[in-house]
């Protein structure tokens, strides 16, 4: 059943304009995707709702957008460079390469291509890979123009800690977030959008004093946990996992992954709420030979902040929202003839917020029908359709989780107004023209 439903999101991705394969006209881009007409609000809306609770409700936290193009110092300097690679290896029979902890991934290649051959025997041994992309500044391909693709967001923000600080007048604890594109060459990417080569990611790095690190950890936790069950999230679909000291990041004093139940492989990280310590500002510190102590005027003391980061990936979250709205309502249930699929999405990340259908294309109607949806435009993303009957209308703007619809009808000409129907429930109610902004925008508190 799990593989069912991938399956399905993957072929509804596509058939409804939500994601498509990369260059799918010359065969593809191996792990590389498009986000179309609908992947591409339902991504922006996701986008949105973080940025709004992240800094826009918030009087501590800051944007930034920092270089994709990254100096080679400033990642040899993370120990990017040096250390952040995935062990590889390769299979003797037919030269596929595969990450060594992959373990299911390497034991399907063989069933499915080596069923006879023994694994450990055919298999070489792991060795470092290296998972940034490599390119040149300048005319000159060598080594003193060579620069990287980002693999995170996160150095971006902590080579401007001192410009924000200063530029912004803030004050610690304050955070600094990022939404952005980051590239890793992954050696065995899958699962649809779950693990990609060019992905974007939401980070915030929060700078506090060392002794309220611990406290400003719990809290992010929480706060973020929150952030998906406030967005429609089902409790039952989400955990979090702190991780034991065996698997802690060399920088991290203690992390804890946000997961979701996806149905593949089960439990999966979704988010990562990590305490980086100082990690981060003594070593660009060190290596830069620039003072990136804050000075607390308060306390009178000078200290390197400590970092409390929670990071995301936005293809990683638009896909764990996309499995966990989809339904699929039965023939019969709720009266219908056939098989119904509903995206119930949250209104806020719902690519069309309302559908607007004239009774018939004439009469006035479809007139009156586009005077609502330019009504509506200035506020939200709202979809007119006059094809078919309204039944199947509401259908496809199931399909896509649109969780309003309305309906201009011939009692419309004489008293202004007309049927709204929620996805969810089904229900409809006749409500005035001049009532279906104010009824909206308390839906999406805007």
């Amino acid at each position: 059943m799990a593989k069912d439903l991938m399956e399905k999101i993957v072929s509804l991705s596509k058939r409804r304009g939500f994601v498509y394969p990369s260059a799918e006209i010359y065969g593809g881009t191996g792990s590389v995707w498009d986000f179309g007409p609908l992947g591409v609000l339902l991504k922006n809306n996701v986008k949105h709702e973080w940025w709004k609770a992240m800094v826009q409700m918030r009087e501590d936290v800051v944007g930034l957008d920092s270089a994709i193009l990254t100096k080679r110092e400033v990642l040899q300097a993370s120990g990017h460079e040096s250390g952040f690679t995935d062990p590889l290896v390769e299979c003797k029979l037919c030269h596929e390469r595969f990450r060594a902890d992959h373990e299911d991934i390497i034991a399907d290649h063989f069933a499915k291509n080596h069923k006879d051959k023994e694994i450990k025997e055919n298999l070489t041994d792991p060795r470092a890979f290296n998972l940034m992309f490599k390119t040149y500044i300048g005319p000159v391909d060598n080594e003193k123009n060579l620069a990287y693709l980002r693999p995170e967001t996160a150095q971006g923000i902590f080579v401007n800690f001192k410009n924000v600080a200063e530029t912004s007048r803030v004050k610690i604890p304050f955070g600094v977030a990022q939404i952005g594109k980051s590239f890793r060459n992954e050696i065995t990417p899958g699962n649809f959008i779950f693990r990609t080569r060019e992905f974007e990611q939401m980070e915030m790095e929060y700078f506090v004093s060392p002794a309220e690190a611990e406290k400003y950890y719990g809290y992010w936790v929480e706060t973020r946990l929150d952030w998906y069950k406030n967005l429609g999230m089902k409790d039952s679909n989400l955990r979090t996992r702190p991780h034991e000291q065996e698997e802690l990041a060399h920088y991290a004093m203690a992390a804890t992954d946000i997961e979701y139940n996806f149905p593949f492989g089960g439990w999966g990280e979704l988010e990562g709420i990590a305490n980086r310590q100082d990690f981060d500002l003594a070593t660009h510190q060190k290596h830069s030979g620039k003072d990136l102590s804050y000075y607390d005027e308060e306390t009178k003391s000078k200290f390197l902040p400590h970092v409390i980061e929670p990071a995301l990936g936005v293809d990683r979250a638009t896909l764990a929202f996309l499995l966990d709205s989809y339904d699929l309502i039965k023939e019969g249930e709720s009266g219908i003839e056939s098989d119904e699929v509903v995206l119930r999405l949250h209104p806020k990340i719902a690519p069309i917020k309302l559908a607007v259908f004239p009774l018939v294309k004439k009469d006035k109607l479809p007139e009156i029908a586009h005077k609502i949806i330019n009504s509506l435009k200035p506020y939200m993303m709202v979809q007119y359709d006059e094809s078919g009957s309204v039944g199947r209308r509401y259908r496809r703007q199931d399909e896509i989780g649109t969780p309003y619809c309305v309906t201009v009808d011939f009692d419309t000409l004489t008293d202004g107004t007309v049927t709204i129907r929620d996805r969810d429930t089904m229900d409809q109610e006749r409500i005035h023209i001049e009532d279906i902004l104010p009824k909206m925008r308390e839906v999406l508190e805007i």
